[in-house]
């Protein structure tokens, strides 16, 4: 396996919050305008599994709660990289843009910070639980029906805008 992504700079939702309030709001309100995402994961051939997702924000993290043994658990079990995607809804609208988060996922077995999840959440047992370890957010919006906007930050870095018409 390809050890290169083990050194790249990653940060929790909190920290990529507080360095960049803006564009955390408004990713946090993309994924939160709808209940369903895609997340991609790898599976042990190497190839891209695209798998629908909910995700959770709570205490500063984001969070991936999945059903037993589902292939996109054990994907990220093995390899921890991801790339998630916000829905898009319906039509081309995409209001507030459209929103991808990559990074890591760190699967949770401590049984508080567990039961502070299921408290707030209700998940169906049993499940795992990942927090996220972000090391890119791009958002890509349509800026006065002129500019396709894009936006990337990644830890450490401030947010690089790039407009093209």
């Amino acid at each position: 396996m390809d050890t290169t992504h083990t050194t790249q700079a990653r940060a929790r939702w909190a920290e990529f919050a507080a360095a960049e309030p803006e564009l955390a709001r408004t990713a946090q309100e993309r994924f939160e305008a709808f209940t369903h995402h895609t997340l991609a994961t790898l599976r042990k051939d190497g190839a891209p599994r695209t798998s629908g997702m909910e995700v959770r924000f709570l205490h500063g993290e984001l969070w991936f709660g999945m059903m037993p043994d589902s292939l996109k658990a054990l994907d990220l079990r093995r390899d921890p990289r991801f790339a998630l995607q916000a829905n898009q809804g319906p039509g081309t609208a995409m209001g507030g843009g459209d929103v991808r988060i990559c990074g890591r996922a760190v699967e949770v077995t401590d049984a508080a910070v567990r039961a502070r999840y299921v408290e707030e959440v209700e998940p169906p047992q049993p499940f795992h639980l990942f927090r996220t370890e972000l090391t890119e957010v791009t958002r890509t919006a349509v800026e006065d029906d002129t500019y396709l906007v894009v936006q990337v930050w990644k830890p450490g870095e401030p947010v690089r805008t790039l407009r093209r018409t």
